[in-house]
């Protein structure tokens, strides 16, 4: 029996989704125009004024965003309502230079809320429901997002913010959480942390988790249900769109329902900008139909991926996307070959190894090297010397055959590589560091 927050929506015939896209998409197009100089700057530039703009079928017209107009706008920039209907921030982790700031009316926080309520209740949320928050709040949307999701949906919220992992479990077997939300490395994590303190699956009465924020894999998530109990779900979302709860996976599990009635997808090719068919991966971009203080219009997200219209089993019409196949700015390009780290992730857990690792990229004698830095579970590291370097040898044999060039790989014993509380580490590039 599926569950939704929003029937009407969720399920709404393909035609009258078309219809409300298409409005909104006319009176989105105006209101930038008309309230956000430097977007209109952009289109005139491109020729481009809101009368060209008659439904979704003339939105290739218009120009794309980057994160370096959010850079170049920044603060105030982009900001598409007077700074007194503004009720809130957030912002991103800013790892790379300045920090891209979104702004939000109260109708804004709703809608968002809104949107994180429907990926609760698709993992089988409800108001009996224990959710434990455990994405970081304050800028980070993460935290935020599902806190108010959860308070919509009537669940019992515990936002706790992420790290203090004893105390995390302790009000988890205390309080009967039932939904866990954090990233999936911190899920892995507090799955480890579970059974090192002790427990099993029966201590606990998690049923289901959303885990987003990065990059995780198939063979991911089977690691996580097993050492939880529990069904792990996807969800995506950017701060410069809301946040969390732009898509989000149904009990199918096959892909993340786009909530788009609120944005609406295109796949493009990342070197021409051309638009691409459902079924072909490229670049997802973004046009936000309802958002009213910060709204951005075809916003390049960098995530690779593809759109499918094909119909789920679980009833909803929405369209889907599949996982992000990595972003076409975490792609490693060494000695010429393309390299994703989900690839990296995707031999580890095949080969029985934790996804716990470091990738480390230099460049020696004008030659790139692959260093991948690999943690031994317990038994594996009282194996001797000779045992270990011959699994380092297995192990490097498997990179080969997935990746197409030699990596070296060092395996490390347990516990010894940082655990991340947010978003993973997972490459350093020391090859910037030269150039």
């Amino acid at each position: 029996m599926a569950n939704y927050w929003n029937k009407e929506i969720e399920c709404m015939s393909r035609e009258d989704m078309k219809k409300l896209q298409d409005e909104r998409l006319v009176a989105q197009v105006k209101h930038v125009y008309e309230n956000v100089p430097y977007y209109k700057n952009l289109m005139d530039e491109k020729g481009v004024t809101p009368d060209d703009i008659k439904s979704t079928d003339d939105l290739h017209k218009l120009p794309f965003l980057t994160k370096a107009d959010l850079r170049e706008a920044y603060p105030y920039g982009l900001l598409a309502k007077p700074l007194s209907d503004c009720v809130r921030i957030q912002s991103t982790s800013g790892t790379t230079g300045k920090r891209v700031v979104a702004f939000y009316t109260q109708n804004d926080i709703d809608l968002w809320e809104d949107c994180c309520a429907r990926a609760i209740v698709a993992v089988g949320g409800t108001k009996d429901d224990v959710c434990q928050v455990c994405y970081g709040y304050g800028l980070f949307t993460g935290g935020p997002g599902l806190n108010g999701g959860s308070h919509k949906v009537g669940c019992l919220t515990l936002p706790m913010s992420s790290g203090n992992t004893e105390r995390q479990i302790q009000f988890m077997t205390d309080l009967g959480s039932t939904i866990l939300c954090c990233t999936p490395s911190y899920a892995a994590y507090i799955g480890e942390t579970l059974h090192d303190m002790g427990y099993t699956t029966d201590d606990i009465k998690l049923k289901a988790g959303i885990f987003g924020a990065e990059p995780w894999t198939e063979e991911m998530r089977r690691s996580i249900e097993k050492s939880l109990g529990i069904k792990a779900y996807d969800i995506y979302g950017l701060t410069e769109t809301s946040g969390p709860g732009v898509s989000f996976e149904c009990e199918e599990q096959t892909g993340m329902h786009i909530n788009e009635d609120h944005f609406y997808p295109e796949i493009i090719n990342p070197e021409t900008g051309e638009v691409l068919p459902d079924g072909e991966v490229g670049e997802l971009v973004f046009t936000s139909l309802t958002k009213e203080a910060f709204p951005l219009i075809r916003y390049r997200t960098r995530d690779l991926c593809v759109l499918t219209r094909k119909q789920c089993s679980c009833g909803r019409t929405l369209i889907k996307m599949s996982k992000p196949m990595g972003r076409s700015d975490d792609m490693l390009i060494i000695r010429g070959v393309n390299v994703f780290p989900s690839q990296i992730e995707t031999v580890l857990i095949e080969q029985g190894y934790t996804p716990n690792y470091l990738i480390e990229v230099d460049r020696v004698n004008n030659t790139d090297t692959l260093d991948i830095n690999v943690e031994m579970t317990n038994e594996q590291f009282s194996d001797t010397i000779k045992d270990v370097q011959a699994k380092e040898k297995e192990l490097a044999g498997a990179m080969k055959t997935m990746l197409g060039i030699n990596p070296k790989i060092h395996l490390v014993s347990p516990k010894t590589i940082t655990r991340s509380e947010g978003k993973a580490v997972r490459v350093i590039d020391k090859r910037k560091l030269h150039d």
